[in-house]
């Protein structure tokens, strides 16, 4: 008997990312958990990685989006490093999603930059299924 997952991200292979120094990954962990019970299938990369290293497993694991958790304060560059490097790699299409401590002014330039959703640490889980079922749809 097989067991195929439901729910609204079924059969979504989604990439949850810790990119730079930030050593706090309990939300992250959170974010994976809840994407799982959603249906996807959850590549976590652990703390601390480095931008060029979350592209990388990005296109060896054909994600479908790629999830940065940002506590640091450094979200607008790492973010950009991230796009700019999936689309040199031929991988422009891969949403990239941000969550974690954004202030309210950066969202903007985060959308602006090509990220396709920002969620701060109020947002409520199923808000964020929600938007990345419809991205993913």
């Amino acid at each position: 008997m097989s067991t195929v997952a439901a729910g609204p991200l079924a059969g979504k292979r989604i990439l949850v990312a810790k990119p730079g120094l930030d050593g706090h990954d309990a939300g992250a962990k959170v974010i994976a958990l809840a994407l799982r019970d959603a249906g996807a299938e959850v590549i976590y990369t652990g703390l601390r990685k480095s931008p060029e290293f979350i592209v990388r497993v990005a296109l060896d694991e054909d994600v479908a989006a790629v999830g940065l958790s940002i506590l640091s304060g450094s979200h607008q560059a790492l973010s950009r490093e991230v796009l700019e490097g999936l689309r040199a790699a031929g991988a422009g299409d891969v949403p990239v999603f941000v969550g974690g401590s954004i202030p309210p002014q950066d969202r903007a330039a985060l959308l602006d930059a090509g990220v396709k959703g920002v969620f701060t640490n109020d947002t409520p889980l199923e808000h964020m299924i929600e938007e990345l079922a419809r991205a993913l749809a």
